[in-house]
């Protein structure tokens, strides 16, 4: 099962670290602890929208982007088989899955491993404009 608040880390963390930034620089700027941020990043806390918003406008970005980034995730998780089924629906897995990858229209590329019943990874990476090549 994919977790809302892990998707959300990873797109925050993804933009921190696109922009070489420390979370001490970001939750300086956001006024928040260092803690705390690192927290949201690992998908362990569920960030209010105040908060979210704060930690957006600390990075220079929209949180109505960040939100889009996490839609366009979830989109492409739903659509992958098993993704998110409950968990009481899944066979007990003997050893930890195999990633699994997919792309949705070239743009986004999603990779998820589960590594037991109860975690299931899910990594996005979306394409730049300048990467994506458009056939005539």
């Amino acid at each position: 099962m994919v977790l809302l608040r892990r998707v959300i880390g990873d797109a925050l963390r993804a933009r921190r670290q696109g922009q070489h930034r420390t979370l001490r620089e970001v939750s300086t700027a956001a006024n928040v602890s260092l803690g705390y941020l690192s927290e949201i990043e690992r998908g362990q806390k569920e960030a209010s929208s105040e908060l979210l918003a704060a930690i957006c406008d600390a990075l220079g970005a929209r949180l109505s982007e960040l939100l889009g980034e996490v839609s366009n995730t979830l989109s492409v998780a739903e659509s992958m088989e098993g993704v998110l089924v409950p968990v009481s629906d899944q066979p007990e897995p003997s050893r930890p899955e195999p990633a699994r990858a997919m792309t949705a229209d070239g743009k986004v590329s999603v990779s998820v491993r589960q590594d037991s019943p109860l975690k299931t990874t899910l990594h996005a990476t979306r394409k730049s404009q300048r990467d994506i090549v458009y056939a005539a």
